[in-house]
C-alpha cells in the first residue's frame, strides 16, 4: 500500500524546485531522491524490497552522471592538465566531504525524508547521507529533465565553489596547498570516491644515525578475502627524511599506479 506524504513532506518537497532552477515535470522523482532508506524501514517496512522506495537506485545513477560532468569540465578549464591532475582534481570535488557541504549550502538536510530513530540520531547532518542525497537529486534532475540541468546543477554548486582551491593547488609556486598538492588527501579521496575505503600507512624501515633519519612507509589498502577479512595489499612504498614526507611520496606512487591501472 502506498502512503501519501504528509502535507509537511509536501512543503519540504516543493521547496528545492526553485532552488534547483528546474521545475520537475514528474514531482516524485524529487520526492524519491529526498527518500532515505530508514524511511521505509519504519512506515512501510513491506516496501524495503521494492529498489524504487528510497534513493538508493538514483544515487548510483546519479553518481556516474556526476562523474561524468565533472571530467568533462575539468577537461575544458584545465586543458594543459595530465591525467593524474585530472583524476586527483576530480575525486576531491566527488568525495563525500565535498558533497556533504553542498547540501548544507542548499539546504537538503531539512528537506530530507528520514526515519524517526535516524532523524533523531541526527541524520540531516550526516555527510554520507547529505552526499548520497546530492547524488540523488542530480540523477532525479537527469531523468526529469535530460543532460542540462543536471549539468547546470553539477557545475553551479558542486564545480564553482572548488575552483578557487583547484587553481590554488596547481599554481607551480604553491604545489602542496589544497587537495591536490596533498597526495596524502588526494589519495584518501580518489580512494573514498571510488569505494576502495580509506588508505593505511605502515612504516617498513628506519635507517641512519639520529641526525639523519629515513624512513620507509608502505601504504596499503584493504582486500578481504572470505577466510582473511583483515587482509590488506600494497599499493606504493617510499622513503623520506620524515615520516610525513615519506607517506606522502608513497601516496603520490599509489595514486599514479591507481590511475593508469583504470581503478575508476
Amino acid at each position: 500500500m502506498t502512503r501519501r506524504p504528509t502535507k509537511r513532506a509536501a512543503e519540504k518537497i516543493e521547496a528545492p524546485t526553485s532552488l534547483l532552477g528546474h521545475t520537475f515535470s514528474s514531482p516524485e522523482l524529487l520526492s524519491r531522491a529526498l527518500t532515505h532508506r530508514s524511511l521505509s524501514s519504519e512506515t512501510a517496512p513491506e516496501s524495503l524490497s521494492d529498489p524504487t522506495a528510497d534513493n538508493e537506485q538514483l544515487e548510483f545513477l546519479g553518481d556516474a552522471v556526476l562523474g561524468m560532468v565533472v571530467a568533462e569540465t575539468l577537461l575544458a578549464l584545465f586543458p594543459g592538465s595530465r591525467e593524474g591532475e585530472l583524476t586527483r582534481m576530480r575525486a576531491s570535488i566527488v568525495s563525500r566531504k565535498h558533497l556533504g557541504g553542498v547540501a548544507a549550502q542548499i539546504g537538503l538536510g531539512p528537506l530530507l525524508r528520514l526515519g524517526r530513530g535516524e532523524d533523531l540520531s541526527g541524520g540531516r547532518q550526516k555527510p554520507a547521507i547529505l552526499a548520497d542525497a546530492v547524488e540523488a537529486v542530480i540523477a532525479a534532475l537527469y531523468l526529469d529533465g535530460g543532460l542540462e540541468p543536471a549539468r547546470s546543477f553539477i557545475r553551479k554548486y558542486v564545480i564553482e565553489p572548488s575552483l578557487p582551491a583547484l587553481k590554488a593547488a596547481l599554481d607551480p609556486e604553491n604545489t602542496f596547498s589544497g587537495a591536490v598538492g596533498d597526495h596524502k588527501s588526494a589519495l584518501q579521496e580518489y580512494l573514498q570516491a571510488t569505494g576502495q575505503g580509506q588508505p593505511r600507512y605502515v612504516l617498513t624501515a628506519q635507517t641512519g644515525p639520529d641526525h639523519q633519519k629515513r624512513f620507509r612507509v608502505e601504504v596499503r589498502i584493504l582486500a578481504p578475502l572470505p577466510d582473511e577479512p583483515d587482509r590488506t595489499v600494497a599499493l606504493a612504498e617510499a622513503e623520506g627524511q620524515t615520516k610525513k614526507q615519506a607517506q606522502q611520496s608513497a601516496a603520490h606512487l599509489a595514486l599514479k599506479y591507481l590511475t593508469k591501472a583504470g581503478r575508476a
